[in-house]
């Protein structure tokens, strides 16, 4: 009898326990939401939320926020609650080909603190480790004492094994079977959760949570980052494959007798609209091909080289499209300058390979978060766990991460 009791216990616990996280991803997705809402969306009564809001901001997670200004309802309104402005937080990482972002990022996505630091190709993995964990330290550095640092989220640009978070190829870093949390971690001398992702795949989950995709679930995020990768959305949740690497579009074949590609096949989409091919068109140093999308956001008048590239970036994205039948193809990385450059010549591209029905049925657009949609998806999948159990989450976290890493 007594075990019985136990488990319908620990039964309610864990309802009450996954109720919190759901409230509190509402809460993450709009920023401020009233009580009578969340009521409605969760459908339980108004006790059982005002019980789960009092637990959450006991946590510091969320606070009150009174009804907004000028709001028209019927009846009294509702108060409501917002992420609290010195709540818990996590570190995001982006890391490029030739440098590295790092923010202190809250829930809602506030991005508190960032700060960048260069880095060489092919540069050792612990080097990297380094120069990210001296970033790392300076953004924490401006946490409130009492704040909470949740984990970090990393976005590679490469294979990243689903199951531990091994990069198992990223070849504009020179890196194979890199355990790259674990260098990290290593560096800080701090035990956080570690959570790493493709760049793309990460993309594609910031822009369907809080940018151009919001309200969209067949979505392509497909971004030019000296190397061409895709995150993918079908039915609202993201296709990794077996073991986390789908979306490397940029190896789909396009020219059978092409140029060599660094993945051992030919001919690959990548070879074409890489930013090497871009950079030799423009007549771009080959070592200035990382910094491709800062030289095409300086042209005003696109160079008539280009114009045979962007065609073919509509005829790779073709493949995507007759592939994944998306709504939306969202054009990151320097695709994100070139698609304002060559508009005509990428939808030419498109129309002439993609299959009727599909080309129908989708549209082209630059993400809704500019250059922060792989930053703020490695927030993301390091937030993650707090939604799961905001419980466990907090009372695991670090508290003045800053001091401890400084010291």
């Amino acid at each position: 009898m007594s075990g019985r009791s136990g488990g319908t216990g620990t039964n309610q616990e864990a309802v009450r326990r996954h109720n919190l996280g759901t409230l509190l991803r509402h809460v993450h997705q709009h920023g401020e939401i009233s009580r009578a809402e969340l009521t409605s969306r969760m459908g339980l009564n108004r006790s059982t939320i005002g019980d789960l809001v009092g637990a959450l901001e006991e946590l510091g997670l969320i606070e009150h926020a009174l009804p907004a200004a000028g709001r028209r309802t019927a009846g009294r309104p509702s108060a409501g609650v917002r992420i609290a402005g010195s709540g818990p937080y996590v570190v995001a990482v982006d890391l490029g080909v030739d440098r590295a972002v790092v923010a202190r990022v809250g829930l809602g996505g506030q991005v508190w603190e960032r700060a960048q630091a260069a880095i060489c190709t092919e540069t050792e993995a612990w080097q990297v480790g380094a120069t990210v964990a001296s970033l790392v330290r300076h953004v924490v550095s401006w946490a409130p004492e009492d704040a909470v640092l949740l984990g970090i989220g990393i976005s590679v640009p490469g294979l990243v094994r689903r199951s531990d978070g091994l990069v198992r190829q990223a070849p504009n870093l020179g890196w194979r079977d890199v355990s790259f949390g674990s260098v990290l971690l290593a560096a800080l001398d701090l035990d956080v959760p570690v959570r790493l992702a493709n760049d793309a795949d990460l993309g594609a989950l910031a822009e369907h949570n809080r940018g151009a995709g919001v309200g969209v679930d067949d979505l392509v995020y497909v971004s030019g980052n000296v190397g061409v990768g895709a995150g993918v959305i079908t039915g609202g949740v993201r296709l990794q494959g077996a073991g986390g690497h789908a979306g490397e579009v940029g190896h789909l074949g396009f020219d059978p007798g092409g140029k060599p590609c660094h993945c051992g096949s030919r001919g690959c989409w990548e070879t074409v609209v890489g930013a090497h091919a871009i950079a030799a068109a423009i007549d771009l140093p080959p070592e200035e091909a990382v910094r491709l999308g800062e030289a095409l956001d300086e042209h005003d008048v696109p160079p008539a080289a280009l114009r045979p590239i962007a065609a073919n970036i509509g005829r790779g994205l073709a493949a995507v499209v007759n592939a994944y039948n998306p709504s939306l193809i969202i054009l990151g990385g320097y695709f994100r300058p070139l698609h304002r450059l060559f508009s005509v010549e990428v939808g030419k591209g498109l129309a002439e390979r993609a299959m009727a029905p599909n080309l129908e049925s989708v549209r082209l657009t630059v993400p809704g978060l500019g250059t922060d949609s792989v930053l703020l998806g490695a927030a993301e999948i390091a937030l993650e766990p707090v939604f799961v159990d905001p419980v466990a989450s907090v009372a695991a976290g670090v508290v003045d991460a800053g001091a401890r890493v400084a010291g």
